[in-house]
């Protein structure tokens, strides 16, 4: 998913200060719950013993020559270019940084979260004008990549990164069981990140940024992203699929990621939802799914249904939710408006005590500590509207002096096509997914117009002969740092234990005082944390992630690329919020990805979300500027 304008903007919720965390955290280190990995019977015991505890892959370059005019199945080309030069590290800091906070939006309280020059992409190879652009990944983006790649169009595709982590809504799916080839079913983030590894292995150019501004007023067409700059291209794939809608409570920006979530995959495990009764509001094939999901971590789910029925849902999903004992379906129910505090500390856990819901005509209070929504999508195609003129009627646009192409929408936004095509009516544009299926919105279907909008771009630079053929090896053995995601970003350099852990975001052993190394760089668990917190000379950066979290996955070789920079600088420390709970929980970690920096026993910033790589250099540079010069 994703989509030109960034997502609608949070307010950043606070973060516990850091007094707060070091009194929360206290525990003797010597103690047989230190031994066993396991937390303080209770903080003011822990306070008493006066000690404390706290709480992707980078872009290469390489050039491809030999290129030949595109006719059907033409013959290799040579191989050829020059590696890129890696981006160079921005200056540290020279003044302590204050603790802050940036939420998903990347807003920080202290400063703006300015985009490093360092992370800007140069392009593999030297292209004038590329053959197909595709703006998003998910099923269709990734399909699209694949087809036209192995057609020797070395498509570039845009995945998107502030409208929504690559791999679009499936990556916050739990269970997909409908894809065909999966007969036990797949998570939604191992489906796209196959989808993705298999774009990559098949020479496809992936760039996780969001397009800004596209200009089809003259050809070829031009693409605007911050890292690449301004990008040509003879025909482009549109897949920016859909965004998960809000309800506009009045309450909702202050418990935003605070109680109130869009993706239960993403933070039901977060510890504040444990064993605490939630509700799920939707009533379709989605909001059944989450439903069932969240029973593995709550107490009780509601199902809050606004009609009279669950005829949206498919059978096998309604009748999971309808029989599950820990599921109570709610019907002709709408939600209200959420309470609680917000104030730290004020309310153990989350700060959502309850919800307000209207059954009937009749207003009821709901006790719950979390609420989640699953109330369908809008199409992400707002750059089109305002960039290009698209019509919003589904009529053809009137013609306009300067004879700009436009995009037919109907009228709610989803991108008009030719029936049994992917075609705009803007020659050599095409869309496929979601942002322009209204009625089906299914991965497979999805996956399928990706096909068909890959074969049209094929066919319509082969009729112009505007094509260019682009013959190598695949992209994963030509280029190191182009690596799909289960290969890339392991961070050899200084890693910690490399253990299984049974199919996680983080497939870690967690270490214990035998495979525990203040010489390491990486290290997993809360053991490790809390020894690090002691006795580490160096800043303490944690990443917080829980299981099947998409994000997560998009996270992982963009901060193990950064953490290796900084290798014998920094200690590094993965938690998994589901099986080290109470750390995140005193942590005040309510989602993820969460990344926390300590230093000297003091929580200097937490970063939610996913951010560029510059982001984290640059937070880690204003903390290693306090750091005396020995280390």
């Amino acid at each position: 998913m994703s989509r030109g304008t960034g997502a609608r903007g949070r307010p950043p919720p606070t973060t516990p200060s850091s007094s707060t965390v070091v009194a929360a955290f206290a525990l003797p280190l010597g103690s047989a719950a230190v031994a066993a990995g396991g937390c303080p019977a209770t903080a003011a015991a822990a306070a008493a013993s006066g000690a404390c505890l706290p709480a992707a892959a980078s872009w290469g370059c390489v050039g491809r020559a030999g290129a030949t005019a595109l006719r059907p199945r033409l013959g290799a080309s040579a191989v050829g270019g020059k590696r890129a030069r890696r981006p160079s590290l921005p200056s540290s800091s020279s003044s302590p940084l204050p603790m802050r906070m940036l939420d998903e939006s990347g807003a920080a309280t202290g400063s703006a979260d300015d985009e490093d020059a360092a992370d800007r992409v140069e392009l593999r190879g030297n292209v004038a004008v590329q053959n197909v652009i595709i703006i998003g990944s998910g099923p269709a983006g990734y399909t699209a990549a694949i087809y036209a790649a192995r057609a020797n169009l070395k498509p570039l595709l845009y995945e998107g990164f502030r409208s929504g982590p690559p791999g679009g809504q499936l990556v916050t799916t739990a269970d997909v069981e409908n894809f065909p080839g999966f007969p036990a079913g797949i998570t939604g983030p191992a489906l796209m990140a196959s989808m993705r590894e298999q774009a990559v292995r098949n020479g496809a150019e992936l760039v996780t940024d969001d397009v800004t501004a596209v200009d089809l007023s003259s050809f070829p067409y031009t693409v605007h992203a911050d890292l690449t700059g301004p990008v040509r291209a003879h025909s482009l794939i549109i897949a920016t699929g859909a965004t998960a809608r809000r309800l506009g409570l009045p309450s909702e920006d202050a418990f935003w990621s605070r109680g109130i979530s869009a993706c239960a995959i993403c933070d039901g495990a977060a510890p504040i939802f444990a064993g605490q009764p939630l509700a799920v509001v939707g009533g379709g094939d989605s909001a059944c799914e989450e439903a069932v999901y969240l029973t593995k971590y709550g107490s009780h789910v509601h199902l809050l249904v606004r009609g009279s029925d669950l005829h949206r849902a498919s059978a096998a999903v309604r009748d999971r939710a309808l029989y599950h004992p820990d599921v109570t379906v709610h019907y002709n129910t709408e939600l209200v408006d959420v309470y609680g505090s917000v104030k730290d500390g004020e309310t153990p856990g989350s700060p959502l005590r309850g919800a307000s819901i209207r059954t009937r005509g009749e207003v009821l209070d709901l006790p719950v500590r979390g609420v989640f929504y699953a109330i369908g999508h809008n199409p992400n195609t707002s750059i089109f509207r305002t960039a290009l003129g698209g019509t919003s009627n589904g009529a053809a646009a009137p013609a306009s002096t300067d004879s700009t192409p436009t995009l037919r929408m109907d009228d709610t936004g989803y991108i008009l096509t030719k029936l049994g095509t992917a075609e705009t009516g803007v020659d050599g544009v095409f869309a496929a997914g979601d942002v322009a299926d209204k009625e089906y919105r299914q991965a497979v279907f999805a996956a399928g117009m990706g096909c068909v909008a890959a074969l049209g771009v094929e066919r319509f630079l082969t009729e112009r002969g505007l094509g260019v053929e682009f013959h190598s090896v695949s992209a994963t053995q030509s280029d190191p740092d182009n690596q799909p995601a289960s290969v890339a970003g392991g961070g050899t350099t200084g890693s910690g234990s490399s253990g299984g852990k049974g199919g996680g975001v983080d497939a870690e052993a967690s270490d214990d005082a035998t495979t525990y190394d203040l010489a390491k760089t990486r290290m997993y668990g809360q053991y490790a944390l809390r020894k690090l917190y002691h006795e580490s000379p160096r800043p303490v950066v944690v990443k917080y992630v829980s299981p099947s979290c998409g994000p997560c996955r998009q996270l992982k070789p963009i901060l193990n690329a950064v953490i290796d920079e900084f290798d014998g600088r920094v200690h590094f420390v993965t938690i998994d919020i589901a099986a080290d709970g109470e750390v995140a929980e005193s942590a005040g970690v309510t989602g993820t990805p969460t990344v926390q920096i300590f230093f000297e026993k003091a929580l200097m910033t937490t970063i939610k979300g996913v951010k560029m790589k510059s982001t984290y250099r640059r937070e880690i540079n204003s903390v290693l500027a306090t750091v005396p010069a020995q280390v």
